[in-house]
This record gives C-alpha cells, sequence and structure tokens, in this order.
C-alpha cells in the first residue's frame, strides 16, 4: 500500500473516535457523520498512511498493529493542532483587543468581578469583553489552554498561574435539608467527619479540589468522597438528594437558595478568596496588562465605589 500524501487532521481525528469506539455505527453517531462516510474516510487514511490501522470482520472491529503503533502518535498531533489553533487564537485576541474572560458559578455576578470588568471598559472602551461561564472541569484547564485569557476564581491554582486576590469571605456548609445535622445552627469540622463530599472530575487540580472539601481534615483524617459533579447545578441536586455534602463559599446562601439544600456556618473552616488569574507566561500582553491594572485599581478603589 503506498503512501501518496499526509493524512489530514481531520482523519486523524476520525480515526481516534474510532479507536475509542471499536464500531463504524457508534463512531459515526458520535461524529455526527454517516457509517459509509467515516468508513471512506478511514480507507483514505489507511491510504495515506500507507499501512492498514483497523481490521474489520463482519462482527467486530479492532486496531491491527500498525494502528496500536500510530494510536499515541494520532493522539499527539492532534493534540499539537489544538495547541496551535488555541495560541493562534489568543495572539489574534491580543492583536485585535478583544479578551475571553472565564467565569464559575456566581462570580461574574460579584461586586469585585463587576468593579474590574466596568473600570476595564471605561479605561480602555476600545477593549471588547466577552464573558464564558465555565464548569468545575473547564475553569483552570480553559487557562492552561488559553480558550480564556483570564477568569475569576476561587483560589488555590497551580504554579503556573499568578493571581491577583479581590476578596475574601467565610465558607458555609452545603447540606441536604434531611441531614441530622442540617437541624444544628452551626457545626464544626469534626461534627462533619465521615460525611462524603461530592467529587470533581480528574481534570480539576487535586490542590484546588483538597482545598474546597477540606482534606485532610485538621485531625489528619481523609475525606470520604460522593459522586462526582460537573458544574453548580449537578452539585447542587447531589447535595438536596443527600448523597453528599460540600462546602461553597457564604455568598451561595444568596446566589443559590434551593429546595432540599441548607447552608450552615462551620465555626472552624478556613474562608475562601476570590482572584483574578492569568498565565505566568502570558502577563505581559497588552489586554492581560490592562485588566490586571483594573483590578488593581479596583481593588484600591473599594468594589462598591468603582462600579
Amino acid at each position: 500500500m503506498p503512501v501518496s500524501k499526509e493524512p489530514s487532521v481531520h482523519q486523524l481525528r476520525l480515526f481516534l473516535t474510532l479507536s475509542e469506539e471499536l464500531h463504524f455505527g457508534r463512531a459515526a453517531a458520535r461524529l455526527f457523520i454517516t457509517q459509509p462516510a467515516l468508513s471512506q474516510q478511514i480507507r483514505e487514511l489507511e491510504k495515506r498512511l500507507g499501512v492498514r490501522v483497523v481490521e474489520r470482520t463482519s462482527r467486530t472491529l479492532t486496531l491491527t498493529e500498525a494502528g496500536q503503533v500510530l494510536l499515541p502518535e494520532a493522539r499527539a498531533a492532534v493534540a499539537a493542532v489544538d495547541r496551535l489553533r488555541r495560541v493562534a487564537d489568543a495572539q489574534l485576541r491580543q492583536v485585535s483587543g478583544r479578551l475571553v474572560v472565564g467565569t464559575m458559578g456566581a462570580e461574574a455576578s460579584m461586586a469585585h468581578t463587576r468593579a474590574v470588568l466596568s473600570l476595564l471598559q471605561d479605561r480602555h472602551p476600545e477593549t471588547t469583553v466577552r464573558l464564558v461561564n465555565l464548569a468545575f472541569g473547564d475553569h483552570l484547564a480553559a487557562l492552561a489552554q488559553q480558550e480564556v485569557d483570564v477568569v475569576f476564581v476561587r483560589p488555590p491554582v497551580t504554579d503556573d498561574i499568578e493571581l491577583h486576590h479581590l476578596a475574601s469571605e467565610p465558607r458555609v456548609a452545603c447540606l441536604s435539608v434531611g441531614h441530622p445535622l442540617a437541624t444544628l445552627p452551626r457545626l464544626t469540622l469534626a461534627q462533619l467527619s465521615g460525611v462524603p463530599v461530592v467529587d470533581m472530575p480528574e481534570q480539576v487540580p487535586r490542590l484546588w479540589w483538597d482545598f474546597w472539601a477540606v482534606d485532610p481534615r485538621p485531625d489528619g483524617s481523609r475525606v470520604h468522597y460522593g459522586p462526582v459533579v460537573t458544574d453548580m447545578e449537578s452539585l447542587l441536586h447531589t447535595v438536596a438528594a443527600g448523597e453528599a455534602m460540600c462546602f461553597l463559599p457564604k455568598a451561595a446562601r444568596e446566589y443559590f437558595p434551593r429546595a432540599g439544600i441548607r447552608y450552615i456556618d462551620v465555626v472552624d473552616l478556613t474562608p475562601s478568596t476570590s482572584a483574578l488569574a492569568w498565565l505566568r507566561r502570558r502577563r505581559s500582553e497588552a489586554t492581560i496588562r490592562a485588566i490586571r491594572h483594573a483590578a488593581q485599581e479596583a481593588t484600591s478603589r473599594g468594589y462598591s465605589e468603582a462600579i
């Protein structure tokens, strides 16, 4: 099978999906294309590579030895192109004066967030700002992958990220109203020992969720985790169902009131902070520098005054 030319990135993406499903019908459904079209593209990929990557029978589909060897290379190639696209998009935003700002939960509604964005628009009216609401599993990954330029976060964060701290507030326990502890006016961490805590997707940095789960507890004990949640709504649903608890900023009382949930003060729980975050290596880019300065000015002026 002679090699004619290089495979396309599109064909490599199709191959990756097919390698996960090992079924043309299921892979085609995931890709929103017809099964014959997928089969044709895989044949074209094999022609371009000069080797067969899948073995087809009437009942099964398996990767050939060559397909297994080429699979990690295909993943690396697609990841490299995705990374190139993200960096190019970030450069385009920088040149054109566009800023993509990530937020999570109720951060977009907080006084400090509104103050920073208001000052940014006052000082740099030529800058176009787009807000993107991010899920738990996305908020730091989107920053690392340059899908957003900055993000309003609740630390801690990884070492490649710089922060400007904006505000702090207590954390509270979020429990189902049916839980025996939900009748108490306040709690201690010791009283919550053994109560399962909701967990996060694996792409979420563990140091971030360890802080929010208070794991380990002050006595050294480790937390028992319950179901994985991906966003605020799934978190609140899981808590209301009595499957697990969590700790949230005190503002959750105002922004996320829900039937079936009670927020309770925890007397020995350290507070949380809000911050503006950006990648350390991008701190000098014009639009990021502009919002950093707006955050510094908003902090010095006070947020109610800056809005």
